[in-house]
């Protein structure tokens, strides 16, 4: 692919969030003439910060934060006038000399990139491990040194602003309808996550889910050679079988030595070996990981025990199918709590994940409906609050010794709370404290 030349170019950076800052300093460093723009001025500019209001046809190319919407006038107004509009992803990697690996998806996306990371690393491969998991990629080229591989997550925001993207490997965990209030339609969604393989060559790997249902059309239109996983599946690449999991028919780790839970993170594991035995780490460092990495904070997070109730931490669940996964990881009878933003989805497609629920405590905007589907689904005992501090409270009334308290929301965060891990922070502080349990 060509790079872009930024040295001595008029680019406006929109947005002044840890990429804005990260950004900035690259683009300085590479010789940009580097200006900052946000939707109310910042109180944390750099010294050297030259802010403004607004962009004209002097600029050369506009950087946004990838959360930043399209429909924003100033980004409207420099697509008018043909200002390349992109995000600190490609200016990065226009930097980048080394083999990139790359994890999208719907749900699962962090814990993938996570895994493989680790693998790289067990195997003495030298890796960065950065993007939507919370290091953004210009603050990995900010060093004077690279390494040879960057590990990175990417979120469908990124990746519609990163057009010149194309990794030795990339890897789709699932693809299910999600963001559409941002990306409007599936389809357009379904296109920023397509810009992770539009580039790849022959040459090149693309890991996908046997599962999805438009991982076939996307092998179909990829140029790289494609690789399956599944749990279910035993034709396809990366498989269980009698509690194994194997890669081409190779036992790579049995199941019963795998610390990590939940139906849903056998689905990363398996992503997560396939993309690590086609870059050649050993079974002996995927081994060491998978015996060893228990998770990540406020994915089916195991809180502890309050009470006689097993608790876990499943905040990051903010859709659906993520809900889905978690309450397929149970075979004990769950409370529930669940609720949050209301972005029109669908809730009573719940109804049949719910057998195992006895208890369910909605709250936030979400909570009428989810409290219908529970009806619907025979529930005998649906609690609407407001907070969840009072679902927290309502626990201890609804759930019963031996039981599982599962915080999975189905639901982004934003009518509450700032993002899912503060979220999932209150969530654990309120069980560590007992509140409404004492």
């Amino acid at each position: 692919m060509d790079q872009m030349n930024y040295q001595n170019k008029k680019v406006l950076v929109y947005g002044w969030a840890r990429s804005g800052k990260a950004v900035y300093q690259l683009l300085k460093k590479i010789g940009a003439n580097v200006y900052v723009t946000a939707d109310e001025e910042p109180t944390d500019l750099f010294d050297d910060v030259n802010f403004v209001d607004d962009i004209d046809e002097s600029f050369d190319l506009l950087v946004k934060n990838p959360g930043i919407r399209y429909e924003k006038e100033i980004i409207k107004k420099a697509l008018n006038l043909n200002i390349p509009v992109i995000t600190e992803v490609q200016v990065a990697l226009d930097q980048f000399k080394g083999e990139v690996l790359a994890v999208t998806g719907s749900n699962g996306k962090t814990t993938t990139t996570t895994l493989i990371g680790k693998m790289l690393k067990a195997d003495n491969v030298d890796v960065k491990v950065g993007g939507n998991i919370g290091i953004p990629v210009s603050e990995l080229m900010l060093s004077d040194s690279q390494p040879r591989v960057l590990m990175l997550e990417l979120s469908s925001f990124q990746l519609l602003g990163a057009q010149n993207i194309k990794p030795k490997i990339a890897v789709i965990t699932n693809l299910f309808s999600s963001h559409i209030d941002f990306h409007h339609t599936r389809e357009n969604y379904l296109r920023a996550k397509f810009s992770i393989t539009q580039h790849q060559t022959k040459d090149d790997y693309l890991v996908l889910n046997d599962s999805s249902i438009d991982s076939k059309d996307f092998a179909k239109r990829s140029q790289a050679d494609d690789y399956y996983f599944s749990p279910t599946n035993t034709s396809v690449n990366t498989y269980v079988n009698d509690g194994t999991i194997y890669f081409d028919d190779e036992k790579i780790i049995d199941l019963s030595k795998v610390v990590l839970v939940g139906e849903h993170n056998l689905e990363n594991i398996l992503a997560a070996v396939t993309a690590a035995k086609i870059f050649g780490v050993s079974n002996r460092a995927i081994e060491k990981v998978l015996t060893s990495f228990k998770g990540l904070e406020h994915r089916l997070e195991a809180v502890g025990v309050i009470k006689e109730r097993t608790v876990y931490n499943d905040s990051k669940a903010t859709d659906i199918e993520a809900t889905q996964k978690a309450l397929a990881s149970f075979k004990e009878p769950i409370t529930l709590i669940a609720g949050g933003l209301d972005r029109g989805d669908d809730l009573n497609r719940l109804v049949p994940n719910f057998k195992n629920v006895v208890s369910l405590i909605t709250y936030g905007q979400t909570k009428n409906k989810l409290q219908s589907a529970g009806e619907k689904a025979g529930i005998k005992q649906t609690v609407v609050v407001d907070t969840l501090k009072e679902a927290v409270a309502k626990a201890k009334e609804l759930s019963r010794p031996g039981q599982v308290l599962l915080f999975s929301p189905a639901a982004a965060s934003w009518d509450q709370f700032p993002n899912f891990e503060i979220r999932g922070e209150e969530f654990k502080k309120m069980i560590k404290n007992r509140e409404g349990w004492s």
